[in-house]
């Protein structure tokens, strides 16, 4: 009853409008008290006999204790011709195991602990930390002593950390903004620098145990080892343990040299990265920054800020809220540590906007070395750069990180004081003045990704040269066998043998056009897919193939120079990577391959008792393995799958006679060793009159 009335009460009083008004305040009443001033807690530090440098920061918050080691390496001083070794190496440390456990285990027994141990190697650092409750450290900590001093590189892992690198390499092209700011860095960095090189699979295919093994052993010693430790512990009591751990490692190497200095000159003009599958540009402009130690930098933080720090920005709010052009626009002095960091101004605008984008970008940064920002522009760049600075401090971990980061790097103690007082300092004189002397229209770098054919003016109106940035990821080049006169001389009569086992070098050089329909069952991840299969192909370089899937057709057409693929997302042109698949695939084909000694530029070359080498100038091969008549039993290439370039066997069975030259009716192939497809020909059909406006002509 009581119910009852109260909701007939409250219709009542809503009905009359007598529900009492509720005032919601503005965002503008808030108040917010200031931010807590940066208070660096004592750290304890003490030094082993062997060199290791400890420091111990007790936080007895919460029942937790973690660490790290720090290590003065990175991939800084890999071998120009092993780019990723520093990268295998800290992975494989911890992941590969140690001398007494494997990766695998090591993993099941954190996990059963809820403790983690986790290993490293970045540009100019390699770490190997750890994670722990108080109760478990002594266990935690012992495993973290055995990855720093004992890894064991298993050749399992780095197979497979080197498979997981070769598919970033094969998908690096996916992201635009990803394009754009690897190109603008190796730009401004110098490709042939260690500051600007690239990962290539070629440079995977050298790595070896032998070379994780060397670059562990030259930079994990002793005297090259910074350990920091925070939680809760006594550091008396920790103290005992790390030396206990560590105190017997003697091991000794030379001391590590400097980090190689950046010598890179000024690149200016632009450069565009050509992407048809997006529909807005991605851009950087910039040119080399500097160092944490440049007097300038906190007046330099403060000007880009202002510039495009934020929504009040004058970039912000020029191209984007103004013009309306700018999905995203930002700028940022960047700074390292030991080298010069990157001023960049970056974003993502849109296509028919491009060029107009990067021209108001250039005006802004000649205003800003015209006169003096606001005063109200110069209060909230500083709030801004020294409020988010505090956040670098906000938790006893992270402040014990950064007093190591910077004693590692040679910073004084005081220096994040010396800076927060250098920001306060900072005068609208101070920002114009460094805008002046520190920021270089004349040298700016230009870096576009996008369709050009959407840009609404070209790049070439910015008045400055234009280069086009070639995407193209190479492929690792199969070495060819060795070869002298006589496997030459081998290979010819092999090749005679196979030519003879299908029907005659004749028979097969009369053959124009073939067409294939074939079954295919698709081996994949989670099952499988079949797939009605029709090749169609003509001697004078033209192929198509046209496939019935469970989710559509897929049709793709190239006369060895272009292509089209279509699909039911849409119909494109054939990317690079996959016209020279198909390029590869013409070399391979039954019909020419096995007339190579009729074609200039082919080389045959016997590899062993049964097997022959095809390979052409433009750098593809394919090895064939014979059966004693001569038919070809397997025929083995490299390829590119999801993850990169993988090696291919495709096995040959069921041959039959078809118009007077023997054909293979099954195969099966394998990518990488593993099961990828079985096929089952219904048809062969030679010498059909196929005409290349009938292969081109799009469904």
């Amino acid at each position: 009853m009581r119910n009852a009335l109260w909701i007939a009460l409250l219709a009542t009083s809503l009905t009359y409008g007598q529900t009492p008004a509720v005032k919601i305040p503005s965002y503008k009443d808030l108040k917010y008290r200031p931010l807590g001033e940066v208070k660096i807690p004592e750290i304890a530090t003490f030094t082993l006999a062997n060199g290791m440098k400890v420091y111990l920061l007790e936080n007895r918050e919460l029942p937790l204790i973690g660490g790290f080691a720090l290590l003065k390496t990175g991939n800084l001083f890999e071998p120009a011709d092993k780019v990723g070794l520093a990268e295998i190496t800290g992975t494989v440390m911890r992941s590969g195991g140690t001398r007494a456990r494997t990766g695998d285990q090591l993993d099941e027994q954190l996990e059963n602990i809820a403790a983690s141990v986790e290993s490293s190697i970045g540009e100019t650092s390699g770490t190997v930390s750890f994670s722990a409750l108080k109760e478990n450290v002594d266990e935690v900590l012992a495993v973290f002593k055995d990855v720093l001093m004992e890894p064991e590189f298993r050749q399992d892992k780095i197979d497979l950390i080197k498979t997981q690198l070769r598919g970033s390499i094969a998908r690096r092209n996916d992201s635009a903004p990803g394009i754009a700011s690897r190109e603008f860095a190796d730009l401004l960095y110098g490709r042939d620098t260690p500051y600007g090189r690239r990962m290539e699979y070629e440079h995977l295919d050298r790595i070896q145990r032998d070379d994780l093994a060397g670059f562990y052993k030259r930079y994990y010693f002793p005297a090259n080892i910074l350990v920091a430790v925070q939680g809760d512990f006594s550091a008396a009591e920790m103290k005992a343990k790390l030396e206990k751990l560590f105190g017997a490692w003697t091991y000794a190497q030379p001391p590590v040299p400097p980090f190689p200095a950046v010598a890179a000159k000024p690149v200016p003009g632009a450069f565009l990265a050509a992407k048809d599958d997006v529909t807005q540009s991605f851009f950087r402009v910039g040119h080399l920054g500097g160092t944490l130690r440049d007097k300038d930098y906190p007046a330099l933080e403060v000007m880009s800020d202002v510039l495009g720090g934020g929504f009040s920005s004058r970039l912000f709010q020029r191209i984007r809220t103004e013009l309306g052009w700018a999905y995203s626009i930002g700028a940022s002095w960047g700074a390292n540590y030991n080298h010069p960091g990157l001023f960049t101004i970056s974003g993502s605008t849109k296509s028919a906007s491009t060029t107009e984008t990067v021209q108001v970008i250039r005006e802004e940064i000649e205003k800003i070395r015209a006169r003096e920002v606001t005063d109200q522009e110069l209060k909230t760049a500083k709030d801004t750069v020294l409020n988010g600075f505090v956040f670098n401090f906000d938790r006893p971990g992270k402040t014990l990180s950064r007093m190591v980061s910077y004693d590692y790097h040679g910073f004084p103690k005081d220096f994040i004081f010396q800076y927060q007082k250098a920001v306060a300092a900072v005068t609208r004189a101070d920002v114009l003045r460094v805008a002046r002397e520190y920021l270089k229209p004349e040298n700016l770098t230009v870096v576009a990704v996008g369709k050009p054919q959407d840009f609404g003016k070209p790049l070439s109106e910015l008045g400055v040269k234009v280069e086009k940035i070639d995407l193209t990821i190479p492929e690792p080049k199969r070495a060819a066998a060795a070869s002298d006169a006589a496997s030459v001389a081998r290979g010819r009569q092999l090749l005679a043998r196979a030519q003879q086992a299908l029907g005659g070098a004749e028979k097969l050089a009369g053959v124009k056009d073939y067409t294939q329909v074939a079954d295919v069952q698709m081996q994949m991840g989670g099952g499988g897919m079949k797939v009605k299969q029709t090749n169609r192909w003509l001697a004078s370089g033209h192929f198509r193939q046209d496939q019935e899937l469970p989710f559509g057709k897929m049709s793709a057409y190239s006369d060895g120079k272009t292509g089209w693929i279509q699909s039911p997302q849409g119909a494109g042109a054939m990317p690079d990577a996959v016209l020279k698949q198909v390029r590869g695939e013409m070399l391979r084909n039954l019909f020419h391959a096995l007339l190579g000694d009729r074609e200039p530029g082919v080389t045959i070359n016997a590899m062993g008792e049964m097997r022959i080498e095809i390979s052409d100038q433009a750098g593809d091969s394919v090895i064939f393995e014979l059966d004693s008549s001569g038919l070809p039993l397997k025929r083995v290439y490299s390829s590119v799958g999801p993850a990169g370039p993988v090696e291919v066997e495709e096995t040959f069975s069921d041959w039959r006679e078809v118009d007077g030259v023997r054909l293979p009716h099954k195969s099966a192939v394998t990518q990488g060793g593993k099961p990828a497809a079985e096929s089952v020909v219904q048809e062969w059909k030679l010498n059909g009159g196929l005409k290349p406006e009938e292969l081109s002509q799009k469904p």
